[in-house]
Order: structure tokens, then sequence, then C-alpha cells
């Protein structure tokens, strides 16, 4: 019997679907025989007058069976709320029958008028009954045969967090595909426990660890688009001891049209691990730079240049200008500009016009400044991979440090209000190439701050990493799960800050709004984040277990990799302690040291004259006398500058 049962799990789809319709209708014929007999008190003979019944019977309610979906429905898990679709579609063949018969008058006989009544009570007991007498038969073989059967017709048992209208939606959603079996709900609120959604039971979250260990739970679904991100991590925190799979539902619309599957629920956003719920924006500071202006972003291709741009045309400016240099970045940015523009409210009355261009070409942004009257600048271009700028120092100082002035002094020239520049964490004491370039552009702008020959505000935001930018350790931990493991850590010290890509955006532009000039500010990062932590966590909201000397049997490997050229273990956000308070709460002013311009001016062309002839010695000499606390971590790693040293 086990091996008959394997043999139908193994069925495609339809052909499953086909036997059960083929057996439904010997269960249709069968009940009207026996109605017949039951009535008449004799055994029937359907060679009569009304031998045509029994084709026209199985003719409504296959039909019918197929239009409610009872044929979608997985037998192993079927419960409650089939035997509501089963009565609803025999009712319904029954009522359609029982019309056929008595308008048919005489034509087929004589049809004693319970028989319709009796056939549509024997084959609803038939059809419920047979359903869960298969139920039983299919659940028992999977279970002795240790559920080996083959991946495409596994079936998930899953839990869905959170009973309200979007859980409801998940569910439905989900029993329409026919392929997940929906347990449970769990939900916060006392008031609906041990009730039913949809036939679905309401549990607490006690019920969870019981309710995995009972049913083979293989994934959790968070269904509460509402709640704020402080709970929603709290939530995160209590479902990662479990060895499930933890996701987030996906636009319901699209699962409604199949344009999404179960398999594209998204991974658990790692914002709500860091718990930070959003805080309201000032409208004013958000305006100030950008609604009516001309403004432009350079670096508008990258992680958080082309979020400001998304942010940046909800304020409505005059005309955006995008300012990339990597073509294909340029192209992605401006046609996803494009598409959202036509879904925001009302007739946008702004211009998006992009331009290809490197920072290093001062004149170039210059005439494009001059040309389009720009107002406000967020220069976010820059190259910011720490190892990559190490192995290519002077390209990376031109770029970092000559590109921020050319267009600095351009954006002087050309009359430009305000000058933003995004810099980083590490810019403080600095320990690689990347950090001590970024603080070098700092200083620069604030000596031309205190310079009276202009009327450009220059602004500097401060902040560390972002979730899920070009570089991020997120979607390379996602990667690495996915492929199961091992997962690379540098090491297990390693402590970082982190903020969402929109927050930081968003933060930007109002901390750009703020200062008279030469200001440093600080985003408020909150707690750092332990990445080998990161790294677990991650792995056990995928559902699976970390594999050290206390877990030998665990799914994915932790590796520790070491510090790479210019890496270090600690991000720090301020030089000194002195620090004050703005009118908003997540941004921070920095008092720190500044340097004047007669004493950089002469630093700057030493600077320019090695990196034009590679001298990557000459280089790091010169960024340790003008960044103040710049130690290098490791010894220099260009690798034209490597090679040259040992050829010569």
């Amino acid at each position: 019997m086990y091996q008959l049962a394997l043999r139908f799990l193994g069925f495609g789809r339809w052909t499953k679907a086909f036997l059960l319709m083929s057996f439904d209708s010997l269960l249709a014929i069968f009940s009207l025989w026996l109605a017949f007999s039951l009535r008449l008190e004799e055994w029937y003979d359907p060679l009569g007058s009304a031998w045509p019944l029994f084709v026209v019977l199985p003719s409504i309610s296959i039909p019918i069976f197929l239009k409610f979906g009872l044929y979608r429905a997985i037998i192993r898990y079927i419960g409650e709320r089939v035997l509501k679709t089963i009565f609803q579609s025999v009712v319904l063949s029954f009522l359609i029958f029982s019309l056929v018969v008595f308008l048919s008058g005489s034509y087929f006989g004589v049809v004693p008028r319970t028989v319709p009544f009796l056939t549509g009570l024997l084959l609803l007991f038939f059809v419920v009954v047979s359903r869960f007498i298969a139920r039983g038969w299919l659940a028992n073989a999977y279970a002795a045969l240790g559920g080996q059967v083959a991946v495409e017709f596994y079936v998930k048992n899953i839990i869905i967090y959170g009973a309200g209208r979007a859980g409801a939606q998940l569910a439905s959603a989900l029993s329409a595909g026919g392929e997940y079996c929906v347990i449970a709900f769990i939900d916060d609120d006392k008031r609906v426990h041990k009730q039913k959604l949809d036939g679905i039971k309401i549990y607490a979250i006690a019920a969870l660890n019981q309710l995995i260990e009972e049913n083979d739970i293989s994934d959790v679904l968070l269904a509460m688009p509402a709640i704020p991100r402080g709970r929603r991590s709290e939530i995160v925190r209590l479902l990662e001891p479990y060895p499930v799979h933890v996701r987030t539902m996906p636009c319901l619309v699209e699962m409604a049209q199949g344009k999404v599957r179960f398999d594209d629920l998204q991974e658990v956003d790692i914002a709500d691990l860091l718990g930070r719920d959003a805080v309201s924006p000032d409208q004013n500071l958000l305006s100030a730079n950008i609604e009516g202006k001309v403004v432009l972003v350079t670096g508008a291709g990258g992680s958080i240049g082309s979020e400001l741009c998304r942010q940046i045309i909800f304020l409505q400016p005059a005309k955006l200008i995008l300012y990339e240099l990597n073509e294909f970045a340029l192209y992605e940015v401006d046609k996803s500009l494009r598409q959202l523009v036509v879904n925001i409210p009302g007739e946008a009355t702004f211009e998006i016009i992009p331009f290809l261009g490197s920072v290093v070409d001062g004149a170039r942004f210059k005439r494009v400044c001059k040309t389009f009257l720009v107002q406000t600048v967020y220069h976010s271009a820059a190259f910011k991979h720490v190892p990559l700028v190490e192995y290519n120092t002077s390209v990376a100082v031109r770029n970092n440090v000559q590109g921020t002035l050319n267009i600095a002094l351009a954006a002087m020239a050309a009359k430009v209000e305000t000058f933003v520049l995004i810099s980083t964490d590490k810019a403080v004491r600095p320990t690689n190439t990347m950090g001590a370039t970024k603080r070098l552009a700092e200083l620069i702008l604030q000596a031309l701050s205190l310079r009276d020959t202009h009327n450009t505000r220059f602004t500097m935001v401060r902040f560390g990493n972002v979730l899920g930018s070009s570089g991020s350790v997120i979607p390379l931990f996602r990667e690495q799960i996915a492929r199961g493991g091992p997962v690379t850590v540098t090491d297990e010290r390693m402590l970082r800050y982190f903020m969402t890509i929109p927050e930081a955006a968003q933060l930007v532009i109002q901390a750009g709004a703020m200062g008279s000039g030469g200001d440093v500010f600080v985003l408020d990062m909150g707690e750092p984040i332990k990445i080998n932590e990161l790294a677990k966590r991650m792995i056990r909201l995928s559902g699976l277990e970390v594999k050290d000397q206390y877990h030998v049997d665990g799914d994915i490997d932790i590796t520790y990799t070491g510090l790479r050229p210019g890496e270090k273990l600690y991000e720090e956000l301020l030089i000194g302690d002195n620090v004050s308070e703005t009118e908003h709460c997540r941004i921070l002013r920095a008092e720190e040291s500044v340097t004047l311009w007669a004493d950089l001016e002469k630093n700057l062309d030493d600077l320019r004259i090695a990196s034009e002839e590679n001298d990557c010695h000459a280089l790091r000499r010169i960024l340790m006398e003008v960044v103040t606390g710049y130690v290098p971590q490791c010894e220099v790693s260009d690798w034209l500058c490597r090679l040259n040293a040992t050829e010569n």
C-alpha cells in the first residue's frame, strides 16, 4: 500500500486531479444508483429509461467541483475548511441536478422526487469520507517513508505571524496555489487566541515550539506591514531561536496575479534586526535646498546617490541633474526615476537630466553648473571600497581628493548656493587610504568655507555603513548562505555601525540644510553591531544552524578571513568629544579642528603631482602629514607600486 501511495505522490498535479475527477464520477454514479435502490427498496437496474441520468450527474458535478477548487487541495493536509467547499459544491450540484430532473418531465421515465435529494446526501457523504480516508492513507504512507519523496511534490507546512487582514490575504493567496499548507496563525492580540481565521486556528507565540515539532513547520511568514520597526525587531528576535526560515510577505497584488510565488517571499529585512523606528523628518529642512531649485547629484548611480535622487524628486525640484561616470549606472538610475515620476500624484513639472561626467573633470562640471544655474549639489561620487582603494591608490586619491577640490572650485565659480559632501566614519582617525582621502576632502571644504571670496555654503555629513549598498556584507552573506556556506567574516571582534539607505539619504538632505558653512554633521547610527553576530542571526533566520564546535551537525560554517588591507576592527564617528546637538534628534554637529587654505594648498599640489606619477609612497607620506590621526594599517598595497618595486 505504501508503494501505491508513493506512486500517487509521484504523479504530477494534473494527473492527480484527473484521477480524483474519475473517482468522483464513479462516486456520483454509485450515489445515484444507491438512491434509486433505497427509494424503490430493491436493487435498481440502471439500464432502464433513466440511464442518461447516470451521465448527466457526473457532467454537472465534476465541473462544479473543479470550479470550487476541490482538486487544488492537498489531500494529505485537508482539514475542516475543505468540508465547507465540499458542502457548497455538492449542494449546488444537487440543485442543478434536481432542476434538470424536474424540468425533463417523463423524459427519463418516472423518477421519484426523493431520488435527487437522496443522491445529494449520499454524494456528500461519500466525497467527505473518501477524502479523509485518503488523507489518512497518504499521510501514514508519507510518514512511514520518512518524507523521502521527490522535491517536486514536497509540500511545505507554514505558519503566518499576524492574524490581521494581511495575514488572511496571504493565507488565501498561498492556499489558492495548492502547494503550501498554512497550519496556524500566530498573533500578539490575546483576544483572538483560540479563534479561527478562515478555518485556521490562531495561537499565542508560546505555542510556536509545539506547532513546529508536531507539524514539521519549515517557514514562518511575517504578515504585519503596519507595525513599528521596533516591534518587528522584537518579533524577529523571538523567532530567531526556532529552526524555521523567517520571511516576510511580498506584494499581495503580485501574488494574486501570479507574478511572484512563495519562493519569492522576501528574506527578513536586516533593518528589522536594528530595531530603529523611523523619526519623522522636518519638512522645512527637507525642502529648504530642493523645492523649486536646480539640484545636482554626483555619483547619482551609486547606492546613496540613487536614493538621494529618489527622495529629491518627491520634494519637487525645478530640475534634477544626474552626474555619473558609469554609463550603465546612469542609464539605470535615469530609467528608474522616470518610472517613479509616473506614479507621483499630480503632474510632475521638473526635468530629469542625465550627464556622463567625472568629478576629476572640473571644467565640464563648471559648465554644467553654469548652464543650468545649479543651486544645490550633493557630492556622493567617491571610491569607497577600502581594499580596492588600497590596491589603486593614485586613482582613488585623484578621484576622492582632486575630484572634490575640482568640483568645489567649480561650484564656487558657478555661484552654487549649497554644496553637501557625503562623508564616512572611516574619515575618523583613518587606518586606510579611503578614509584618509575622505577626511582630506572634508578639510578642503572646511578650508574653502573660511575664504570670503564666494557665497557657496559647504556642508559635510558623516555616517557609517548603509544596509544593502554595493560592497555591503548583507548581500554577500545572503549569497553565501544560499550556496550552503561557508559564510566569511573578517574577524569575530569586528564592529560596524549600520543604517538603512533611505534613512541615511533623508538625514543627509536635512543635515545639508543646517549650518552656516564648514559644518561637519554626524548622523546618529545607534549601537554598533558585531559582524559575527549578524552572520549568525542571518543563518538562523534562514532556518539553518551554525556549524561550530558546539553544533558539529550544523548547516553553515563561519570562516574568519582576517583583516584585509586598510581595514580596522572598529569604526568611529567623531575625532574628538566636542559635539553638539542640532534641531534634529539624529543629527549632531562635530566641532573639529580646521586647516587653513594657505597651509593646505601646497600639500594639495604635491599630492596631485604624486598621484599623476603614481608615487604611492609620496602619496602616503603627504596624507600622513595633512590628515591628523592617519596611521596606515598595512604596507603600501597598490598593485603597480608593488610590481614596479619588485622589478627595480
